[in-house]
């Protein structure tokens, strides 16, 4: 799987780390951006991975920043992307299986290695489920291309 990552300075570390995680799990983990040593802003490095994922570059996207928020906002405005910020599995399956999430969005602050590693697995591991999820991923993108989703029935 092709997978997209950054951070800002907060998440630099943690988005290194778990890129050499991912190639060694047998994807292709490319991290846009480098805030190495430097404070930078989130929406700089949210963008090109926003970007990535919208274009078809890039499968899936994961970014940290120091609460995953601000990333999560700057990424969704990119249309054609859908960023979930997660906490735990159980979010990160959710955000999956329901919403169809196609970034993952993290606090580097908040969150220890290891659970960004254990919540990145289950999130790439899990399906969109379609069904009636499918209709409400419908009513999202029909407000990227500003139609009224009550409008939307399939």
């Amino acid at each position: 799987m092709r997978i997209a990552l950054s951070a800002d300075h907060r998440g630099t570390a943690a988005i290194k780390q778990l890129a050499e995680k991912l190639a060694r799990d047998g994807h292709e983990a490319a991290v846009l951006g480098d805030c190495t040593g430097v404070a930078c802003d989130y929406p700089e490095n949210a963008y090109p991975v926003g970007l990535a994922v919208a274009r078809k570059e890039a499968d899936l996207g994961v970014l940290i920043c120091g609460t995953g928020v601000g990333m999560a906002i700057a990424a969704n405005k990119v249309k054609g992307v859908r960023a979930a910020v997660v906490h735990d599995e159980l979010t990160a399956e959710i955000s999956r299986s329901h919403n169809d999430a196609n970034i993952l969005c993290m606090s580097a602050d908040l969150l220890g290695q290891r659970l960004i590693e254990k919540i990145v697995d289950v999130w790439i591991a899990t399906p969109f489920a379609g069904g009636r999820h499918a209709r409400r991923v419908h009513k999202i993108e029909a407000i990227e291309r500003g139609e009224d989703p009550a409008l939307v029935r399939e």
